[in-house]
């Protein structure tokens, strides 16, 4: 995928989650592990976000790509986003999966 088509479905998936409450805090934030597309706040939960955006399902569903492997790269991301805050707040993993123009969002995705 393009930077530019990833920067389309993170701006999608942000304008989508604050229509339903959610704050942007962080986007794109970079650590040594990675990047995590999206940090939001719902009411008093910190919500990391990764979106997968996909014009098709012809290589699946773009939820299908969130794995283990990335859910374990994205909680090493949390962990140091957390370590900068000096508390520790409640969070949650969702994932935005966008495909063509339908958004699937899946709040706790994982823990």
């Amino acid at each position: 995928m393009t930077k530019s088509r990833g920067f389309l479905g993170e701006e999608i998936a942000r304008a989508y989650l604050e229509t339903q409450g959610l704050i942007t805090r962080e986007r794109n934030y970079q650590t040594e592990y990675g990047e995590i597309d999206l940090i939001m706040q719902d009411q008093d939960i910190l919500v990391f976000v990764e979106v997968k955006y996909r014009s098709t399902d012809r290589y699946g569903s773009p939820l299908e790509a969130v794995n283990w492997h990335k859910q374990r790269k994205i909680k090493q991301m949390a962990r140091h986003y957390i370590a900068q805050l000096g508390y520790e707040p409640v969070c949650r993993f969702d994932v935005i999966g966008i495909l063509g123009t339908e958004i699937y969002w899946v709040k706790g995705a994982f823990s």
